[in-house]
């Protein structure tokens, strides 16, 4: 009997971002599962080193770097394989009201949220690190066209990253690389505690979903594996929705 998994990651190097924690690090440890070879970048090198752990065995690494400092980037770039897949996750959250929101308070979101991944991959083309037919995803959210109040930068920061991958898909198109991003609603991780919501109130919110619970980095995860394996090939300038059926916004 021949074994067939098209969902296989055997003998491809992905780069995945903000894998200290969260969805990163959830998609870095369900992809190592699936064969590949993970490249964890992030800030914090003893959380890397904890995600890296986690691994199943393989060529795994750890590139810390601050991808809002264009010279951290490139420094990164002297180290980088030529890869098969990239996950752009690194991100932050900020409830600011629009009528005291300061440049700071934006430079803040969109900094790290479209302007670091954005700068990250135009270094990966430049320096040749993207191989013939790789997968690039990027971790957008349901928050680009589900408004809430004090979300305005958040969410604008999400909308600019999925119309930038759109344009990126065609680009690179001629060299069968895909490009597709994610967009998850609530999902347990840290960051939603970084708002002023306790978890009594999220776990009464999450019964509003009609699988009656937010998601896991589990489940996006899931969902990463499919659009960086071959099982994709033929999807490229999608954005996909995952939220437990809600249909917000």
């Amino acid at each position: 009997m021949i074994d067939f998994n098209p969902f296989s990651l055997d003998n491809k190097k992905i780069l995945v971002t903000g894998a200290s924690s969260g969805i990163g690090r959830g998609i870095a440890i369900a992809c190592s599962k699936m064969g590949g070879d993970i490249i964890l970048n992030g800030r914090n090198y003893q959380k890397l080193k904890e995600t890296q752990a986690l691994l199943n065995q393989g060529e795994h690494r750890v590139m810390v770097a601050d991808l809002t400092n264009h010279n951290s980037i490139c420094q990164m770039m002297a180290e980088m394989p030529v890869l098969d897949g990239v996950v752009h996750c690194a991100g932050v959250g900020q409830r600011v009201l629009c009528k005291t929101a300061t440049e700071d308070d934006i430079n803040f979101v969109m900094d790290v949220n479209f302007k670091a991944p954005v700068l990250l991959q135009t270094e990966l083309l430049k320096h040749k690190k993207i191989g013939k037919g790789a997968s690039i995803v990027f971790i957008a959210s349901i928050a680009t066209w589900s408004p809430s109040i004090g979300n305005a930068f958040y969410s604008a920061s999400k909308g600019a990253i999925t119309s930038y991958a759109n344009c990126l898909s065609l680009e690179l198109a001629p060299r069968k690389v895909r490009v597709n991003c994610i967009s998850p609603a609530m999902v347990w991780t840290d960051l939603i505690f970084q708002e002023s919501v306790d978890e009594e109130q999220l776990k009464a919110d999450e019964q509003k979903y009609p699988l009656k619970r937010y998601g896991t980095p589990e489940d996006i995860a899931n969902l990463a594996i499919y659009m960086l394996s071959d099982a994709s090939m033929w999807m490229t300038g999608s954005n996909v929705k995952i939220s437990g059926g809600g249909r917000l916004g």
